[in-house]
């Protein structure tokens, strides 16, 4: 799939990687970028009058059936869905700052709202001559770390949840696509980690994945890690524990 004259639906594009997926695909493309802050959207929106926005809170389920209701009324074909929104809380369960009401919205934002998304856009994705949905996953979908547990299986859910969707789109006009992703600089990641990739460089090697048409493509250090756990698990395990 050449990404040019192409409808596309973002998740999470007014800061990190989705921003820079938007500054690189604005010119060729019909972008339909939906977000939380509304003034984040008004300043996409004044920079490139093209763009299609929508406020929205991925953590409301039922938020997210609306505004697929309107994307699919305004747009009865679309080609690319992008999930790249999601969430982080890095406490551990044992913590005094861990609070349970986060379960919800991490798995309600980086799953269930995929979920709905793809299922209220379906029709849409269907009317294309030729679609995808691609999924941004982490490494953590492949091996988890101490922190953020919630986080890392909302990640492997997703994983699981693409193979699986890619089974059921089988000889239809959609593919399902995932990116693993690496540490990437962010505003969530600030102050964690090290050797992190530039958000602009992901959404690069982001576009290009789709372009190849690759099913589960890794990006980064993600690579060695996926090897490694195929080797050895155990070592993997260990490395990313200790992250």
């Amino acid at each position: 799939m050449k990404l040019l004259n192409k409808t596309i639906v973002l998740t999470g594009g007014t800061s990190g990687i989705g921003r820079q997926l938007v500054e690189q695909l604005v010119g060729d493309n019909q972008l339909i970028v939906l977000g939380r802050d509304a003034q984040k959207l008004s300043t996409l929106k004044k920079k490139w009058p093209s763009i299609i926005t929508f406020q929205v809170d991925l953590a409301d389920v039922n938020q997210v059936h609306l505004i697929a209701q309107s994307i699919a009324s305004a747009k009865p074909e679309i080609d690319l869905l992008i999930n790249n929104a999601a969430t982080q809380f890095m406490p551990k369960f044992t913590d005094e700052a861990f609070t349970f009401d986060t379960v919800k919205t991490e798995v309600d934002t980086n799953f269930t709202s995929v979920c709905a998304l793809i299922h209220g856009l379906l029709p849409a994705l269907l009317a294309s001559e030729s679609s995808r949905v691609i999924n941004i996953n982490s490494a953590l979908g492949l091996v988890p770390k101490a922190s953020s547990a919630v986080y890392c299986a909302t990640k492997g859910a997703l994983n699981i949840f693409s193979q699986s969707l890619r089974y059921q789109l089988e000889g239809s006009v959609v593919g399902v696509q995932q990116a693993f992703l690496p540490l990437v600089d962010t505003a969530m990641t600030k102050g964690r980690g090290k050797n992190k990739i530039s958000s602009d460089v992901a959404a690069a090697e982001i576009i290009a994945g789709i372009e190849k048409g690759e099913d589960d493509f890794d990006i980064g250090a993600t690579r060695f890690l996926r090897v490694l756990n195929a080797l050895a698990p155990f070592a993997a395990r260990k490395l990313l524990k200790a992250s």
